[in-house]
């Protein structure tokens, strides 16, 4: 069993994830691959620490510095036939890696996972938790909330069969985000199956301020853009109805406050539904439901205008000519690994390539 983390900028949280992985009460051989990319907070001397603890912990670098990167390299420096994919700040469930592996046997899918259960440890951290297992603030994805057992079009993180990995080439480390659910398109394109299971689940860290969840879901939205690019018919309602709300909402706001007061109804709709989901989300508790008052806008909008940035983007560029990432979208990698050309994707590294 080979456990893959890619890691960056998490020494506060890499310990206790790391303790997660090595205490599964997985019956068979387990190893622990840590691909380290570049950090500021002494991450990589927390991950050698942790290596010379324990023989099962081994590092590589990841010098692209990028999750599927940093993921394709841990791949390669493994050997086992089943790949679970763990991240720095998430931790495994007791009994995880053997319910996976069951679950590989019984369904007879390429990759199994289960429900990503956000759980913060601030106040701020606890509000966008409860979003995320909101379907108003995420949707219909199953892995946010639950659901019954069965085929599924993505799931959190993934325990996955290698030689599925090995027959659509791994990770592509030309997608800084949104690489998961691609990668999980290509194997249903192949004819694999991704299989969801309740009794599987991992808990996530939820970003501790406005700002950063503001980044992280308008990189989101961009990267999802990037990859419809790709993949067209890859599209979900779900993924439409945040840039929709977006145009709908700062239209009727111009319009309506302009010229056209009936086109306030819009913004009108949306925050009432904001108020309504933030009172079930924040069950009871008013500051809760204060700060979902901020946190559902801020993850819809946010992702939205990512989105939009990208199509936007998409539809103007110069087809001879490279295009990058606007200030704020992964400034570094996006500028090396982005290109929007005319021409198609040229495919995806191997792991290990």
């Amino acid at each position: 069993m080979a456990v893959v983390m890619p890691v960056r900028d998490e020494a506060a949280h890499l310990e206790a994830a790391v303790e997660a992985v090595l205490s599964q009460d997985y019956p068979g051989p387990l190893e622990l691959v840590v691909a380290v990319a570049p950090s500021t907070d002494g991450t990589e001397e927390v991950a050698a620490r942790l290596a010379a603890r324990d023989w099962r912990v081994r590092v590589v670098p990841n010098f692209a510095g990028v999750t599927p990167a940093g993921l394709n390299a841990a791949i390669a420096a493994s050997t086992a036939p089943v790949v679970v994919r763990v991240d720095g700040h998430a931790e495994l469930s007791p009994g995880y890696v053997r319910r996976a592996v069951e679950l590989l046997d019984e369904t007879g899918a390429d990759n199994v996972g289960g429900v990503q259960r956000a759980i913060g440890t601030t106040p701020f951290e606890d509000a966008v938790a409860a979003a995320m297992t909101s379907r108003f603030g995420v949707g219909d994805a199953k892995f946010h909330y639950g659901g019954e057992p069965g085929p599924t079009d993505t799931v959190y993180l993934g325990v996955f069969r290698r030689s599925a990995l090995e027959r659509v080439g791994g990770f592509d480390e030309s997608l800084v985000r949104n690489q998961d659910y691609e990668l999980n398109w290509r194997i249903r394109e192949t004819g694999g199956t991704i299989w969801f299971d309740p009794s599987l689940w991992v808990t996530y860290r939820p970003r501790g301020s406005l700002r950063a969840l503001a980044r992280q879901y308008r990189e989101y939205g961009w990267w999802k853009a990037e990859v419809l690019r790709r993949h067209p018919g890859s599209v979900r309602w779900r993924q439409l109805v945040p840039p929709a709300a977006l145009v709908a909402n700062v239209a009727g706001l111009l319009l309506g406050l302009t010229r056209w007061r009936p086109a306030l109804v819009a913004p009108a709709t949306y925050a009432a539904g904001v108020a309504v989901a933030a009172a079930a989300a924040g069950r009871g508790s008013p500051g809760r439901t204060a700060r979902l008052l901020a946190v559902f806008p801020t993850m819809h909008h946010a992702w939205a205008a990512g989105f939009l940035a990208r199509a936007l983007r998409m539809a103007r560029c110069d087809p001879a000519a490279g295009d990058e990432p606007p200030r704020g979208i992964n400034r570094g990698a996006g500028r090396r690994l982005l290109r929007c050309r005319s021409r198609s994707h040229p495919g995806s590294p191997r792991p290990g390539a």
